[in-house]
């Protein structure tokens, strides 16, 4: 969601000292109950993928500022991902702050949002320089295609090109983006392997956890097993030298 005066200006001066810069406005987190979910495993899936990159911003829902010393001037992505920037909890992005603006925005639209999506929040991203911008549509039914990506070329958005199985592809993840099953999947072409859910991310650390106890398991009964066999070998050589006397 983004709200902002019809001409940005960045020489407007607050009259007061200190500015505040609200870390909401108060509108709803998302649409309907299938744009929240959507919205939540998007963020549950990107976050652990670039957990180990030192400098990047996942989030979503965040509040952020554009114009320095003017509140009135936000935009709130629903998802999106910020390279070169420090790794930190944040109560709101401000662009003068962390150099840049994000890398990657995907909006998810609906019913009342796709029109604003495809146009003033696409005009509002191309003059801020995001260099992707990604729609969903949620619900399958609003949007010219489920999934659309752009790409920022000499100031302007390009539609990025699907490829032969309908995804969409991001330069500036590294990954591709599908839409199955009526949901939003990503998919890393490098590693040829699907970002798992946080379901499919438990499932595997339980199946990890039980195979470690096998291990374990394992590694005790043979340190058991060798234990009684040198006892019986000890007693067998003790039998023996009582034998000889």
């Amino acid at each position: 969601m983004a709200s902002y005066p019809s001409t940005p200006s960045s020489t407007y001066a607050p009259t007061e000292p200190w500015v505040e810069y609200p870390e909401s406005d108060g509108k709803p987190m998302a649409e309907s109950e299938q744009h929240r979910d959507a919205l939540i495993l998007a963020l549950q899936t990107l976050i652990p993928h670039f957990e180990k990159v030192p400098d990047v911003c996942v989030s979503g829902n965040l509040m952020m500022y554009y114009v320095e010393g003017d509140p009135r001037y936000y935009i709130s992505p629903d998802v999106f991902v910020t390279f070169g920037v420090e790794r930190k909890k944040r109560r709101f992005y401000k662009f003068w702050e962390e150099g840049k603006p994000p890398d990657f925005v995907l909006e998810l639209s609906g019913e009342q949002t796709f029109r604003h999506d495809l146009h003033g929040q696409k005009a509002l991203y191309t003059l801020l320089g995001v260099p992707e911008y990604f729609l969903y549509d949620v619900d399958m039914q609003y949007l010219p295609s489920p999934l659309m990506g752009f790409r920022l070329v000499s100031g302007a958005y390009v539609p990025i090109a699907a490829r032969a199985d309908g995804s969409v592809p991001s330069a500036t993840l590294g990954l591709d983006l599908h839409v199955r099953d009526r949901g939003l999947w990503f998919y890393d072409p490098i590693a040829q392997m699907w970002l798992p859910t946080p379901a499919e991310r438990l499932d595997a650390a339980e199946q990890r956890a039980d195979a470690e106890k096998q291990r374990a398991e394992d590694a005790e009964k043979q340190r058991a097993d060798a234990a009684e066999a040198e006892v019986a070998r000890l007693r067998e050589e003790l039998e023996r030298l009582k034998a000889r006397i």
